[in-house]
């Protein structure tokens, strides 16, 4: 597919887009005529890499565990630093509570809709 559809199946901008693959983060292949191909693969992987950006992670380490996240995983980190194993379970936890949040909040409206259900009958 072109950058454009990418685009519109992600949601990310056309310049984002370029910006992932100048990071590393995907890689599209190349056509005869130079355009870029993107695999349709790559939808599944801008949403993970922009669920991470959304979180607070930096690019530099979005590109080291996202081998992480594909089946099969390919875990084998020889340069992580211990700055970088304490930088990622900091961002864990602070997913981890946001999701909790996030849970609760969800929760909450829920029981807001059914009272309001129930009550409108």
């Amino acid at each position: 597919m072109r950058i454009g559809e990418l685009s519109e199946r992600t949601g990310t901008a056309r310049r984002l887009l370029r910006y992932y693959e100048e990071q590393g983060l995907i890689n599209p292949s190349r056509a005869a005529n130079g355009y870029r191909e993107y695999d349709p693969a790559l939808v599944d992987r801008v949403i993970q890499i922009r669920g991470l950006l959304d979180v607070g992670l930096p690019t530099r380490l979005i590109k080291q565990i996202l081998p992480c996240l594909d089946k099969p995983r390919a875990i084998h980190f020889p340069d992580a630093t211990p700055e970088m194993l304490a930088t990622l379970e900091r961002e864990r936890d602070r997913m981890s509570t946001r999701i909790t949040v996030l849970t609760r909040n969800r929760d909450a409206i829920d029981e807001y809709l059914a009272e309001v259900r129930t009550g409108a009958r």
